[in-house]
């Protein structure tokens, strides 16, 4: 008699065992799908209030969609479980805002993960000067929720995020910065 599992492939086990410990994996660019897959997983995970338990989310993403970014920090950062996040391979951009938005003392870095933060942005490109407008407003409000992001991962002001992390240009950063910046709490 065939059982439920029978069909199974390697991955749907592997992507089983995650679930049954409270991992999730977000990987590649930020996108509605991946995103919408960690929020459903954060989502599902509330619906059971005890045993109160730690949810780990892993990272490895250049970034993406900074809607989706905030749209899952407000999940993570409201979730009645911790969710720890582990950086791996690369935290860029958008994911570098997911990562750091993890619960503070359980944020862990692999010693060897690319870390990459810059000035972000809606992502709108307009071409009608109201529209820029319009755009470059949205822009403005983009870049400071994302500064009071890594003003409350880390415990500096918003004049000293400011200053550190809003530079013109890509700013990569080593495992052990991020410790020191309080913006990761390990490196593995």
């Amino acid at each position: 008699m065939p059982t439920k599992y029978d069909n199974w492939t390697a991955q749907d086990s592997i992507d089983k065992s995650l679930l049954d410990n409270d991992i999730h994996y977000l990987h590649g660019d930020i996108t509605n799908e991946n995103v919408s897959e960690a929020i459903k997983w954060i989502v599902s995970a509330n619906l059971n209030k005890k045993p109160k338990r730690k949810l780990t989310l892993y990272i490895n993403s250049y970034g993406g969609d900074l809607y989706e970014a905030f749209a899952l920090i407000d999940v993570m950062k409201n979730s009645y479980h911790p969710v720890a996040t582990v950086g791996v391979g690369s935290i860029m951009s958008a994911a570098f805002l997911i990562f750091v938005s993890g619960q503070q003392g359980q944020r862990i870095l692999g010693k060897n993960t690319g870390i990459m933060n810059h000035q972000h942005s809606s992502g709108h490109d307009e071409t009608k000067m109201h529209d820029m407008k319009a755009a470059m407003s949205e822009n403005v409000n983009c870049e400071t929720r994302a500064l009071s992001i890594i003003r409350e991962a880390c415990g500096m002001t918003l004049a000293e995020v400011r200053k550190r992390f809003n530079s013109l240009s890509d700013q990569y950063f080593t495992a052990k910065q991020m410790v020191d910046f309080k913006l990761a709490d390990g490196i593995m």
